[in-house]
């Protein structure tokens, strides 16, 4: 038997850490998650997209009553990037979420789909995207390329 270690390079930060496009792209996502539609889970998702050309782009989850045919903010946004923007490589991502009537934030991170299609994107764009999650202590944290929570990805079928 191999034992093999993997780690994870993930960095925290205080709010005033943030430089002005980290800090821009939390504000974002916070604003958009009040438009998230979650009737079902009372959970609110925003997040906001920073594209190679400067553009930010945001959006937030959207249930249905079949679960689980909702889509996860991270997936919509990244949909929505390759629409209609598909030679920007998107190169920040920022994520908030809260409960529906309650004012403090939770700490999340994107769950394995959204995972997945972010790998899928660095992939496309051959270019890791840089993470910035925001956690229930106001704190942030950073990861630079999805390997960081993603080690063992689903990434190429010949490998």
């Amino acid at each position: 038997m191999k034992k093999v270690n993997y780690t994870a390079e993930i960095e925290e930060l205080q709010p005033g850490e943030l430089n002005l496009i980290e800090q821009t792209l939390i504000d974002r996502a916070k604003a958009v998650s009040k438009h998230a539609y979650a009737p079902y889970s009372n959970f609110y998702v925003g997040a906001a997209l920073l594209l190679a050309n400067g553009e930010i782009l945001q959006s937030s989850n959207q249930e249905n009553v079949s679960f689980p045919a909702g889509t996860c903010a991270e997936r919509l946004l990244l949909g929505y990037a390759g629409a209609n923007f598909p030679d920007q490589a998107p190169e920040m991502i920022a994520i908030v979420a809260h409960r529906g009537g309650d004012e403090r934030w939770a700490g999340v991170a994107p769950c394995g789909i959204c995972r997945q299609n972010i790998n899928e994107v660095e992939n496309r764009f051959s270019k890791p995207i840089t993470l910035l999650i925001l956690c229930a202590n106001g704190n942030v944290i950073r990861i630079h390329g999805i390997s960081n929570l993603l080690p063992l990805k689903f990434d190429d079928l010949n490998t």
